[in-house]
C-alpha cells in the first residue's frame, strides 16, 4: 500500500510540474499576444480614421487610390498598427488589381482566417502581432508561389532600408 501511495504521489507531482510548465509557457505566449490587444479608444487615438476603419473594422480602401499600389522602391512594408515587418519589396509585383500585391509574406507575421463576408469565400490576412486586418490572399498569383496577397495601402507603412 505504501508503494502504491508513493507512486501515486510521484505521478501527481510529476504531472503537476509538467502542467505548470505548460501553463507558464502558454501564459507567456498569451501575455506576448495580449501586449497588442488594445481597446478601440487606443486604436482611434493611434490611427487615422481611415486606417482605423481598415485595420480594426475590416474595411477596404478604394482600388487604385492607395499610396503603395504602384510603389516599387526597395525596402520593407510594415503594419501601420504595430510596425511589425510583413512584406519585403522583392515579393511585390504589379497585379493591376488596384491594391499592392505580394507573392509571399515574411514567415510567421500573418494569420489567415476564412472570410465569408459579402457573399464570397475568401482568405483574410491579419497581422499576427496586433490583429489588424490587412486584406486578402488569393491563389491566382503569377509567380511561382501562385499567391497574390492583396493588401490595403492604408494598413501599411514603408521602410526604405536600402544601404
Amino acid at each position: 500500500m505504501k508503494k502504491l501511495l508513493f507512486f501515486l504521489m510521484l505521478f501527481f507531482l510529476t504531472n503537476f510540474s509538467f502542467s505548470q510548465e505548460k501553463i507558464s509557457g502558454s501564459m507567456s505566449s498569451i501575455n506576448q499576444n495580449l501586449s497588442m490587444k488594445k481597446t478601440n479608444e487606443y486604436w482611434k487615438s493611434k490611427l487615422s480614421p481611415e486606417a482605423f476603419r481598415i485595420l480594426r473594422e475590416k474595411g477596404t480602401e478604394y482600388p487604385h487610390t492607395g499610396e503603395y499600389n504602384l510603389h516599387f522602391e526597395k525596402g520593407t512594408y510594415r503594419c501601420k498598427g504595430c510596425d511589425e515587418e510583413l512584406f519585403i519589396s522583392d515579393s511585390k509585383f504589379e497585379s493591376n488589381c488596384g491594391w499592392p500585391s505580394f507573392d509571399s509574406s515574411i514567415e510567421g507575421k500573418i494569420r489567415y482566417e476564412k472570410d465569408t463576408s459579402l457573399g464570397m469565400i475568401r482568405t483574410e490576412i491579419i497581422c499576427n502581432s496586433c490583429d489588424g486586418h490587412l486584406g486578402h490572399v488569393f491563389n491566382d498569383g503569377p509567380t511561382s508561389t501562385g499567391l497574390r496577397y492583396c493588401v490595403n495601402s492604408v494598413a501599411l507603412d514603408f521602410d526604405s532600408n536600402v544601404e
